[in-house]
């Protein structure tokens, strides 16, 4: 063999090796990066919120409860009583003689998820009709929902 063919079968000859010094040094840059900018993310606001002594509701008595179905139908719950279907104008009279004999009576609405919205507002304008002072909305929290 002749020295021109020993270098040309040199040069054909693969190295199988991976140089991974360059990933090491990219590697540690990005650290001291991160170290250095990982506090700084850290910052926060500070927030002076509202301070309140407020308390759940206790009712002395049961809540009046007006239902508001879908189809429109109203329904009455007087001292957590059976659902009396009513009218709007009996509904507005019945009310309105018992806040006449209790000022503080509060009167929860419960309106139906596939009802209408303009129902809800419709009863919720009556009650002021009938001098309500405390209306409330009543809902039911969805299944699986934290407590």
């Amino acid at each position: 063999m002749t020295a021109l063919s020993m270098r040309r079968h040199r040069k054909r000859k693969l190295k199988a090796e991976i140089n991974v010094v360059p990933y090491i040094d990219v590697m540690l840059v990005l650290l001291v990066i991160f170290m250095v900018t990982a506090p700084l993310l850290t910052l926060g606001v500070d927030v002076d919120l509202p301070r309140s002594n407020a308390k759940s509701v206790n009712a002395k008595e049961d809540p009046i409860v007006v239902s508001v179905y879908p189809d429109g139908a109203l329904a009455l719950a007087v001292k957590a009583g059976q659902n009396e279907t009513v009218t709007a104008q009996g509904l507005e009279a019945r009310v309105r003689a018992i806040v006449a004999q209790n000022q503080d009576a509060s009167v929860f609405v419960a309106g139906y998820g596939e009802g209408k919205y303009q129902d809800v507002m419709n009863v919720m304008e009556l009650l002021q009709r009938a001098q309500v002072k405390k209306i409330g909305l009543m809902s039911q929290p969805k299944q699986g929902a934290a407590k």
